[in-house]
């Protein structure tokens, strides 16, 4: 049977074609725009695929999973602009043997007079300086058993986390050992540095985290220890970091591929922290100093020369700073706690470091306490706690005070002993007992992340905690300004303060195995769900400053000749520019 169709006149008439650009042009505006970024986007993402496969090809065995490794690792490489800040950079040795990794430091002039931390007595003199002891072997131990080489112990799991991949924890710790007298752990430390750390990975680090931590690191121990192969390391690290800098203001990116060199803004966004490109010039100018090459200073100091001509609020600066601009990002939040805090702390350091003789960096550094006195600093219902807030952006006051401010006591009398006024004593005073009461208010004696602070007439608590801001990272901020206050008062109280948070630390953060524990809840002493992490500044910064803290000796590592790294590692003071 067959089917005759029927196929209507009006299907048959020829229909006049229109041109595309006239149904392009009939499309409603704000479709065409749609259009427009979904075409730009598709042509941006064929570009960057292509760049990522020509650029890591070459240098990558082909194998069937190579893009999902690739992508794993968060490489993308890609051509970027010189630095108007000219660097001449040693490249990282990308896929070079070890033997040609050794031949690149042979560039460098090691001097021999360099600076050694005199160290009379290592080794605890007291109960107290005991006690840390113990809790730093403890803490060794489970790192040692179930975290060694990696970067941080998981003690509760017994496992670890790698950040990085290259021993933070490890690097961290070597000074701290060191100057608590622990040969032996020192000694097994020091042969996996020389024989396992190798930074020619393929890994992303953050620029300012591994320049704190494991430069920073590296270069105490050799001040301390004057055993250059630290400083072979120290060289090494410092070299795959450089490309960093490598941006159209100077200004450095916040990540960097270790092997492959490319240099990048954050994955969560365009711009680095102000804190974190601000924080790096202690440690690269001490490498320029101790090899005569003055490439690191340049480059690192470049960065604060150009912060110091950016427009600012009272001396305050915005959490963030686009590097490729070099513009901060408008109508951001000023703060002195995370992404902000740090600047203003080396601002004082650097003056410090370089023998008191910039004098545009004492002047910054005064400037913007004035700024946090006028613009930050309340007072506390019912019982006038003095704390720094935050202006939200830029204009709305928050009561809201990180746990990371409370190394501004610590700060501030360090300024004080140095020339600075009065008025920087009385508020490093009255913040310590803040950041105290902040341990002492809560049910653990062991303070929040972060606080907010009661304002209003009548009220209850002082001092409030919300749930998402209650847990505890074993954060040295509170530890380290009672040693500066101890250091140069020599009151007791402050030791007695210590103890009493040192002891907390032992009661809800100690894992029996091994270890110790961040916790998630301060406020519940019968719950305080612990999150099976020990960072990597517990035992380069917490414990450190505890031990100090209870030293008899005030010139175990004296104020006077050197300066402590925002990570707690002592570089020495130069006494000149």
């Amino acid at each position: 049977m067959s089917v005759s169709i029927s196929i209507p006149e009006l299907l048959q008439t020829p229909v006049k074609r229109r041109s595309l650009w006239r149904e392009w042009n009939q499309l409603p505006r704000f479709l065409r725009l749609v259009l427009l970024l979904m075409f730009a986007m598709t042509g941006f993402s064929v570009v960057y695929l292509y760049s990522i496969l020509s650029a890591e090809l070459p240098s990558v065995k082909k194998s069937r999973d190579f893009t999902q490794k690739h992508f794993e690792q968060n490489i993308i490489p890609t051509e970027r602009k010189e630095s108007v800040a000219e660097v001449q950079q040693i490249e990282p040795p990308h896929n070079k043997s070890k033997e040609e990794g050794k031949d690149l430091l042979k560039k460098f002039s090691i001097r021999n007079e360099i600076k050694r931390f005199e160290i009379e007595e290592a080794g605890p003199t007291n109960q107290y300086q005991e006690a840390v002891v113990e809790a730093f072997k403890h803490a060794w131990k489970g790192y040692r058993e179930y975290a060694w080489g990696h970067d941080h112990l998981k003690p509760i799991s017994k496992s670890f986390h790698n950040w990085f991949g290259i021993g933070l924890t490890l690097i961290d710790a070597l000074d701290t050992m060191y100057i608590m007298g622990l040969k032996e752990e020192f000694q097994e430390a020091r042969e996996w540095v020389a024989n396992k750390l190798d930074f020619n990975i393929n890994k992303d680090v953050n620029f300012f985290e591994t320049t704190i931590r494991v430069l920073g690191g590296l270069l105490s121990t050799y001040h301390l220890s004057q055993d250059k192969m630290f400083l072979e390391k120290a060289v090494d690290i410092a070299n795959h970091l450089m490309p960093c800098f490598k941006t159209r203001s100077g200004v450095p990116y916040s990540d960097v591929n270790l092997k492959t060199g490319f240099a990048h803004a954050p994955l969560w966004g365009s711009d680095s922290s102000v804190s974190e490109v601000s924080t790096v010039q202690l440690e690269f100018r001490d490498l320029s100093r101790v090899t005569g090459s003055p490439k690191y200073e340049e480059a690192a100091f470049h960065v604060s020369k150009y912060l110091h001509t950016l427009p600012k609020k009272d001396g305050l600066v915005p959490m963030f700073i686009n590097a490729d601009k070099g513009h901060f990002r408008t109508h951001s939040t000023l703060t002195l706690g995370a992404r902000a805090d740090t600047y203003y702390e080396y601002l004082l350091k650097q003056w410090i470091q370089t023998g008191r003789n910039i004098s545009w960096l004492k002047e910054d550094y005064m400037e913007a306490v004035e700024g946090v006195m006028k613009n930050l600093v309340r007072k506390s219902q019912p019982k006038q706690l003095v704390f720094v807030g935050e202006l939200l952006s830029g204009r709305n006051y928050s009561p809201k005070m990180d746990h990371l401010v409370c190394f501004l006591s610590g700060t501030l009398i360090l300024g004080y002993h140095y020339g600075m006024p009065t008025s920087h004593q009385r508020l490093a005073e009255q913040l310590m007992e803040t950041c105290y009461q902040m341990y002492a208010s809560t049910a653990t004696f062991l303070s929040p992340e972060i606080a907010y602070f009661n304002m209003k007439d009548g009220g209850g608590s002082d001092i409030i905690i919300k749930s998402n801001d209650a847990h505890n990272l074993l954060r040295p901020e509170t530890v380290e300004s009672l040693w500066y206050m101890y250091y140069f008062t020599r009151n007791e109280t402050y030791r007695r303060w210590g103890w009493n948070i040192f002891q907390a630390f032992e009661r809800y953060t100690k894992v029996k195995t091994g270890g110790y524990t961040t916790i998630g809840d301060v406020r519940n002493p019968l719950f305080v769900r612990p999150r099976d992490l020990m960072e990597s500044f517990f035992l380069g910064e917490t414990l450190k400053y505890f031990y100090l803290l209870f030293s008899d000796k005030q010139e175990l590592l004296s104020l006077d000749k050197l300066v402590f790294n925002t990570e707690a590692h002592p570089l020495p003071i130069y006494n000149n520019r």
